[in-house]
């Protein structure tokens, strides 16, 4: 027994080794996630680039070079915008796009993972590639980076108060603020999944069936809601209310991401079936899964049942494809299900290839929109400084990400103005427009008919460019033109019929 002693003194304890072994796990994984990070000179995510190019406007209001446009004190929806700032007046606004977006996603994806360790009991590794493919989902490729980055917090936050003590809850509040500065979605999903299971491990018996019954039907009152109030504009226009279960957050630039979509939500139920017959054959009880099954159900409602699109003020934006993002919280909740099954190697190996497939399209993809961006830099580059641009650019036919022309909006950095950027109008973020500035306009309905070409050109807007794709077997070819008074600014171009 000395000798034993003397052979391991120095040695660390058997847990330490464990530990380190998983701190080495972890760092590769992050490697591994970030790569689609940085395998583009730009990230292509839909709205990122307004989001960067609105950097550049708070960059030029800071200076004194944006008349018209100001910085308005807000409490949300502002985390990353900040962030972005703040690391772009260090390091450029191209570094801080890398930087930002990267913590962003490792936020994302080990808030994920925290959540669903804390609520199965188990690590779970075996999920690896299905949380990397939702860290690159709808939400992210939409470019809804806020919240993108209020979800992950949100899961962190979970993942403490599931089992807080005492002082943690200064850990967890701590969280929750940060989620409300990114994004109030996150904050509320955070409290109310919180709210929702202490509340179900106090309650008695079937009384822990009220809980369900009673979300399902606010949610029913908030949608009826919406429905007889002809103010708010509300619509449902977002398909199948069946096919937002969360595998939706795969389908993104075209039909092949659908089928992809498709084979890895069916993949997922056989691994449910297969577990169920074991448990069912060695009488193992699936009381565990009943929590997660339930917040799932409760979320896909939600999803299905809350309205696409609405728009509280008519002075104001619009709150905009809400059922299809609330399908990314639909997709963790359907992850932490699966983390209850016991893990198999096969499981990997099927959600491997399906992460595989699916980061190969979005490498393809990224790739067309990179193009797209850089024809655009070559066209504006010669520009003279401060000229005014209006850009009318479609996304393919069969693909769900629509916001492929703020790509071109941030191919004017340093050399023009997009004068439709919808941010300053909207009146939801930190840069805000006065009425007659320059730089933007500061109508939400205009600028709205002005990215979809259906604007009536003003004397008072001249001189204004019009950037538009002229080549319809080439989606990536863009020209450029002088608008003038009285025309329609999408007359020329690529329009949704010509596909």
């Amino acid at each position: 027994m000395a000798e034993n002693l003397l052979e391991d003194r120095g040695k660390p304890p058997a847990a330490w080794r464990i530990e380190g072994w998983k701190i080495v796990v972890g760092i590769v994984i992050s490697a591994l996630i970030l790569i689609p990070c940085w395998w583009r000179p730009r990230i292509e995510a839909g709205d990122l680039a307004s989001h960067v190019y609105n950097a550049w406007l708070a960059q030029l209001i800071e200076k004194g070079q944006a008349p018209g446009l100001y910085i308005a004190t807000q409490w949300n929806n502002i985390l990353f915008d900040v962030l972005l700032l703040r690391t772009a007046n260090l390091f450029g606004l191209a570094a801080a796009e890398k930087i930002v977006v990267s913590i962003c996603v490792l936020v994302f994806f080990w808030g994920v993972f925290s959540f669903i360790r804390t609520l199965t009991e188990q690590s779970p590794w075996f999920l690896t590639p299905c949380m990397a493919m939702v860290s690159y989902g709808y939400s992210f490729n939409m470019g809804f980076m806020n919240y993108h980055l209020s979800l992950g917090l949100a899961c962190f936050g979970l993942a403490i108060g599931l089992k807080a003590q005492r002082f943690e809850w200064v850990a967890v509040a701590a969280v929750a603020v940060m989620a409300l500065l990114a994004h109030p979605i996150g904050f509320l999903w955070l409290a109310g999944a919180l709210a929702y299971i202490k509340l179900k491990a106090r309650l008695p018996g079937w009384w822990k069936l009220t809980l369900p019954l009673t979300a399902v039907s606010s949610i029913g009152a908030v949608c009826w809601y919406a429905a007889h109030r002809p103010l708010l504009l509300a619509d449902w226009d977002r398909g199948p209310f069946y096919f937002y279960n969360g595998a939706d957050q795969f389908a993104l630039y075209g039909k092949r991401y659908f089928a992809l979509a498709g084979a890895a939500f069916l993949f997922g139920v056989v691994c449910v079936a297969i577990e169920f017959f074991a448990r069912w054959r060695d009488g193992i009880s699936w009381k565990p899964c009943e929590l997660p099954l339930e917040l799932y159900l409760v979320s896909f409602c939600a999803a299905a049942l809350l309205p696409e699109n609405l728009r509280p003020s008519i002075y104001g934006g619009w709150i905009g494809l809400l059922g299809s993002r609330l399908t990314t919280i639909s997709a963790i909740l359907g992850i932490s299900f699966l983390g209850l099954l016991k893990p198999r190697r096969w499981h990997l190996a099927g959600f491997g290839v399906c992460a595989a497939v699916f980061f190969a399209f979005l490498y393809q993809d990224t790739g067309w929109l990179n193009r797209l961006e850089a024809n655009a830099g070559n066209l504006v580059r010669g520009l003279p400084s401060g000229t005014r641009v209006l850009i009318t650019a479609r996304a393919p036919a069969d693909s769900r990400i629509t916001f492929i022309g703020h790509a071109v909006e941030r191919a004017c950095l340093g050399h023009c103005f997009s004068y439709a950027n919808y941010e300053p109008a909207s009146g939801e973020f930190r840069v805000r427009v006065r009425k007659g500035s320059p730089v933007v306009t500061s109508s939400t309905d205009d600028a709205e008919d002005m990215a979809s070409g259906e604007y009536e050109v003003d004397d008072t807007d001249l001189p204004l460019k019009q950037i538009y794709q002229c080549d319809e077997k080439d989606l990536t070819k863009l020209c450029i033109r002088d608008l003038v008074a009285g025309e329609t600014n999408g007359r020329l171009g690529i329009k949704p019929a010509d596909r």
